[in-house]
């Protein structure tokens, strides 16, 4: 099946197809909610002109169906005392893809942790007080593998939201 274009801006939707509770409603709540996700469920209604209880029954049906997977708040760790941030590739020792994975997971400074394709096995974001306690994390880490850092600089481009679908015809 060939690709679906989204003429109305350079992103490309191909198959599969969009998850089939994304009808027009759903779509236009989602895209009111990536603006501001604090809105309340009856502010969210009277932008989509509906009542406030079938919008909670949408969204609820959304968070159920795996489409919405949270809400969340988004801190500037600098501000929290952690202005280090890093990627860190991770190449595992013979086995030890599970002891590592544990680790990350229970590492409070690791914020996410990605199994990718390649050489590595994981990218993990890493955020430290410093260069030093950074190096401490990597210590962690390296009981079980390779890791290859690179510290950030700068975030041209900031973590979004995802583009929505075109809205069905």
């Amino acid at each position: 099946m060939p690709g679906k274009q989204n003429h109305e801006g350079p992103h490309t939707y191909s198959s599969p197809d969009p998850h089939p509770d994304l009808d027009a409603v759903n779509l236009r709540l989602l895209a009111e909610l990536a603006d501001d996700p604090r809105l309340s469920m009856s502010a969210l209604a009277r932008r989509v002109g509906m009542s406030a209880p079938a919008v909670t029954e949408r969204i609820r049906r959304l968070q159920e169906a795996g489409v919405i997977s949270g809400f969340r708040i988004v801190v500037e760790p600098a501000a929290l005392g952690l202005p280090v941030s890093a990627f860190v590739r991770i190449r595992p020792g013979p086995g030890q893809l599970p002891r590592l994975t544990a680790v990350a997971a229970s590492h409070p400074q690791i914020s996410e942790c990605h199994r990718i394709t390649g050489e590595d096995c994981l990218l993990a974001r890493v955020h430290a007080p410093t260069v030093a306690q950074l190096e401490s994390v990597l210590d962690d880490l390296l009981l079980y593998g390779q890791t290859t850092t690179s510290i950030v600089v700068a975030t041209p481009v900031a973590p979004r939201n995802l583009p929505l679908p075109p809205l069905p015809e």
